[in-house]
């Protein structure tokens, strides 16, 4: 069939195999150019299939030739209806890997339940006996609780008080102010039941429990803090009490790793464009305009280039691992570099329908979340009938 992209608001209904596998091929490249990372040797990636997942399992398998199991919630395909973006990367990533000879197998579930956690374990004590690095990287707006069985969702609203600030429609390019209504306190206890670190902490109890962490194992989860333009709305509300747990839970999970050596860290990474993030209200105007400096500047990177220098330069050194006073791994650091965000902050007050395709990265916005779903890639041809039945030779 003949696939283009269908779009309803911020989100992109149809995916293209070709440009996902396309997508993938070019991350690979890129982490073999950069060398060998004496890395780790057997990685379960807990959100495999999109973003800095997808990013850390390709980094791990092709920087560190690592066995590496992935678990992920994806739509499989259907006879004249594609699958999910995630479903086609997990498919060209075992592709690759199998070509190299590299231990790849996937677990399509709900990774916040108890049947998920317990094929991964028994996936695990099968195949690769113990793990040495645990990547969490889910991004769900929904999470049920395994033990009290009730589900959460999570909401985006600044605390206090509403908040109101330009924004974009990056479909049309037009800037308006938007008000967001302050949440409740249900709102932030059910954002952070979804999006803290109470997950993170249940997965490693349970490998932990069954012996399949290895001495001296790492952990490994993202956050994200941003400058003071988008606080209000990002690290000072919901989202950002969810981080704030999600950091905190960092120091917990190293206290119960203690006895095997164990570390739990948590990494800040630069704003980029995804799922979420483009539903976001004021981060795709930020986005653009970030853009535009970083690239001028010749400091752009995207979610494999952060990814693989995460591990090269900050996780897998032969040194201590850099953090800042809270502990954490600061692979933001480019994005909030004084001059960056002083040049964004002088270009948000010039920022409107008019000026913003001179003084933002719009198309490169675009272009990127069109990537995300393997569309506007290069070396792809788009007028070609695809296969929309691509299968994930490794899912268990």
């Amino acid at each position: 069939m003949i696939i283009e992209p269908k779009m309803r608001g911020f989100i992109c209904l149809t995916s293209h195999p070709k440009g996902c596998e396309q997508n993938v091929v070019n991350q690979i490249n890129y982490v073999k150019s950069k060398g060998a990372i004496d890395g780790p040797k057997k990685v379960l990636v807990i959100g495999a299939s999109t973003g800095f997942g997808l990013a850390s399992r390709i980094t791990s398998a092709f920087g560190s030739n690592a066995s590496t199991i992935g678990v992920f919630f994806e739509k499989p395909p259907q006879p004249g209806k594609p699958g999910s973006p995630g479903w086609y990367n997990t498919a060209a990533f075992e592709k690759q890997a199998k070509q190299a000879g590299l231990y790849a197998k996937s677990i399509n579930g709900d990774a916040f339940s108890n049947e998920v956690k317990q094929k991964t374990i028994d996936l695990i004590k099968a195949d690769l006996g113990q793990i040495d690095l645990v990547i969490y990287s889910l991004a769900s707006p929904v999470r049920t609780n395994p033990k009290t069985g009730i589900t959460h969702r999570s909401v985006l609203k600044p605390i206090g008080n509403s908040f109101t600030n330009k924004t974009v429609d990056f479909h049309t390019g037009i800037v308006s102010n938007i008000t967001i209504e302050p949440c409740t306190p249900e709102d932030i206890e059910n954002t952070v039941a979804v999006m803290g670190g109470e997950d993170w902490d249940l997965w490693i109890e349970e490998l932990k429990k069954e012996n399949l962490l290895a001495p001296n194992a790492i952990t490994v989860a993202y956050s994200y803090i941003g400058p003071a333009l988008t606080e209000a709305v990002y690290r000072k509300g919901t989202i950002g009490r969810a981080k704030d747990h999600l950091e905190s839970t960092a120091a917990t999970i190293t206290d119960k790793l203690k006895d095997i050596g164990g570390k739990a860290y948590v990494s800040v990474n630069k704003a980029l464009v995804t799922q979420a993030s483009s539903a976001i209200p004021v981060i795709p105007l930020y986005i653009s305009l970030l853009y535009k400096v970083m690239k001028a500047e010749g400091i752009h990177e995207g979610c494999i280039e952060q990814i693989q220098r995460l591990f090269q330069a900050r996780l897998y050194t032969g040194s201590a691992v850099p953090t800042d006073a809270e502990g954490r791994i600061r692979i933001d650091d480019l994005e909030m570099r004084e001059d960056v965000q002083s040049k964004v902050a002088e270009l948000w007050k010039q920022a409107d329908t008019d000026t913003l395709p001179n003084i933002g990265d719009l198309k490169g916005y675009k272009n990127d979340f069109l990537n995300l779903f393997g569309f506007s890639v290069d070396k792809v041809d788009y007028l070609v009938d695809v296969n929309e039945n691509v299968d994930i030779e490794g899912l268990v």
